[in-house]
């Protein structure tokens, strides 16, 4: 073993080496403390000053009960380091020309206290070093949480544990955010610190026991735990943690789940039963209106296309009875009644009541439409008539339940034979144009025949049929009295009407629908006008004859003569029946022409007329028979 210089002197000079021991031993001028994390590089200067002669300078450590322990060594003489063999320092250890050590990867056994020795050749000094190592734990974690935590029971709620941590440090218990204390029964906290051997590094563990209430509900739980570190005291939390809370049912609620306010006859109804524990019930007893028991159920009841039976109080229950809740429901409904209904065939001029009644949970509002057309009033059909046909719509709405309306539909048809009125017009042109009134349902065909001679103009026309109702016409330019026949026919009945049209041309106008009485009272003026006229020419030809007969018979006795002309034979005039002279023949027979000409020309006017009064007197006739 090779010895060292210092051990050579001593053994050359006893003395100095009692003195050297006797510096060694002193105690130090000052303390400097060294605070180092864990797993870094722990520096410690020299606290000295370097002296101007210094021989040596040596690094020791100290422990109590222990020899001191050298590991490092410099000379400034031969300018060479020595490392002491020390096994936990192999290969960790570093000193500078400064005497400064440094020593890596610090570990929890580094914390000593180190000695900086320097030697000079009259003087020794050693300045002291403290070694503080820390470790910061990892961040603290709850863990075996509890799965669920139930009121009025005292349970573990879960540990919160930090790690590796140096020195030991302190655990902490918050609820949303405020620390808890211990309370007896209700939280209970203990603390374990274990030491790991190999590294020296503390696992602190905190439990806790806690008695939640109904408000611990969504709690938040932590921990923290609570260090020292290099720069002093530290803290660290956790992730909160939520508890799920178990408190039994205190309440229990009725719902009638449904997409509207109000519910009406075909909806449906979900019951729906809620209990305000934790967990809720997952069944409960259903009591429906006409059932003795209850139904038992989870926690929905559906009713599918409920009646108005349904209505009525709904309650529900836990399944021991404990506790139930009630509620009312009402189920709208809406009737109506249409009488008559459907497709009605009524005759014309009959009486047809109709109602339309309603029934309802709530009042509700009616009206009608007809063809698409809504009526101010209700119908009523006291006496029908064609214009009361149509499609009849009977509505009844609840303007308080959506969607809940009603509606019947009448559809009327109102049939008729067909009555027919038959009208004449004179043109300027001496043409006449006949019209034909018709009425009735189904709607009748219309024939025209005629008799006599003449041709017709146009073809017949119609208008439209509107409310059973129309006309056709023709127009002809008769060239003697003709009958212009109407043929209305339908399914119930065929009717005829005729009408007599004479040659005369006589101005006329449309006659109206319906004759007054002042209508016919100017039709009679103008008969009695015309037979005035035709009498007065008979008259006035019957003067003239007596005249001439007395002038006759003043002159000469012609008794033959006069008679033969007042009466003359089918056959052309005879000579041979006058034997009087040329003279007296030629004026016999010139006077007789003359009257006999008058006479028929009276009579033939007076026949023209007469049968144009005829005419209308038949026309008048016909319409009468035809509205009768």
């Amino acid at each position: 073993m090779m010895e060292t210089p210092a051990a050579a002197s001593c053994t050359r000079r006893p003395l100095l080496c009692l003195l050297l021991a006797a510096l060694c031993l002193r105690p130090g001028l000052g303390m400097y403390t060294v605070n180092a994390v864990y797993g870094d590089t722990i520096v410690m200067p020299c606290p000295q000053g370097v002296p101007n002669n210094l021989m040596f300078g040596k690094w020791k450590y100290e422990m109590a009960d222990t020899s001191p322990v050298f590991i490092a060594f410099r000379s400034t003489t031969k300018k060479t380091v020595q490392y002491d063999d020390v096994p936990e320092y192999k290969d960790r250890l570093s000193l500078s020309e400064n005497y400064t050590l440094s020593i890596k990867n610090a570990r929890i056994s580094d914390e000593k206290r180190f000695v900086c020795m320097l030697v000079t050749v009259d003087n020794v000094y050693e300045e002291p070093t403290v070694v503080k190592v820390f470790k910061q734990p990892s961040q603290p974690e709850i863990i075996h949480p509890a799965n669920f935590l139930e009121t009025e029971k005292l349970k573990m709620l879960g540990e919160c544990i930090a790690r590796e941590s140096y020195p030991d440090g302190n655990i902490t218990w918050y609820k949303n955010g405020n620390i808890l204390q211990p309370v007896e029964g209700v939280v209970v906290m203990s603390l374990q610190k274990v030491v790991d051997q190999s590294t020296g590094l503390f696992t602190t563990t905190s439990s806790l026991q806690y008695m939640p209430t109904k408000k611990d509900a969504n709690a938040q739980f932590a921990c923290s735990v609570t260090y020292y570190g290099p720069s002093g005291q530290e803290k660290i939390s956790s992730e909160p943690v939520v508890f799920d809370v178990h408190y039994p049912t205190e309440k229990v609620t009725i719902k009638v789940l449904s997409q509207r306010n109000t519910i009406k006859e075909g909806d449906n109804i979900t019951l729906k039963c809620s209990g305000n524990g934790n967990p809720p019930p997952q069944e409960f007893l259903f009591y429906i209106p006409g059932e003795p028991e209850g139904i038992r159920s989870s926690d929905t009841y559906i009713m599918t296309d409920v009646r108005r039976n349904a209505t009525g109080e709904y309650k529900c229950s836990l399944i021991d009875r404990s506790m139930e809740d009630s509620t009312t429901i009402i189920v709208h409904y809406l009737d109506l009644s249409l009488t008559p209904s459907g497709e009605v065939i009524k005759q014309i001029g009959e009486a047809l009541p109709v109602s339309c009644t309603i029934s309802s949970s709530r009042n509700a509002t009616m009206f009608w439409i007809k063809d698409n057309t809504r009526m101010q009033t209700s119908p009523s059909f006291s006496s029908l008539e064609y214009k009361d046909a149509g499609n009849y719509i009977c509505e009844t709405t609840l303007q308080e339940v959506e969607g809940l309306k009603k509606r019947q539909t009448l559809t009327l048809i109102v049939e008729g034979k067909p009555q027919i009125r038959m009208s004449k017009k004179t043109q300027s042109n001496k043409s006449k144009t006949i019209i034909c009134h018709v009425e009735g349902f189904p709607k009748p065909a219309v024939q025209w025949t005629t008799t006599g001679s003449g041709s017709i103009i146009n073809k017949a026309k119609e208008t439209n049929y509107v409310n059973g109702k129309f006309s056709s016409k023709i127009v002809i330019s008769p060239e003697e009295n003709v009958t212009l026949t109407c043929i209305a026919e339908n399914q119930l009945e065929r009717t005829v009407t005729s009408i007599n049209v004479s040659a005369i041309s006589i101005p006329e106008y449309d006659e109206p629908d319906e004759r007054n009485g002042d209508n016919r009272e100017k039709v009679n003026d103008q008969a009695k006008l015309i037979v005035g006229i035709v009498v007065g020419l008979l008259l006035a030809a019957l003067v003239a004859g007596i005249i001439y007969w007395v002038y006759m018979k003043k002159s000469k006795p012609l008794p033959r003569t006069v008679s033969h002309f007042l009466n003359p034979p089918s056959n052309s005039y005879s000579p041979n029946l006058c034997p009087q002279s040329d003279v007296n023949g030629k004026s016999e027979k010139a006077a007789a022409q003359s009257f006999q000409t008058l006479v028929r020309t009276a009579s033939k006017h007076v026949d023209k007329d007469l049968g144009n009064i005829e005419e209308n007197k038949k026309l008048e006739e016909n319409n009468h028979k035809s509205e009768a």
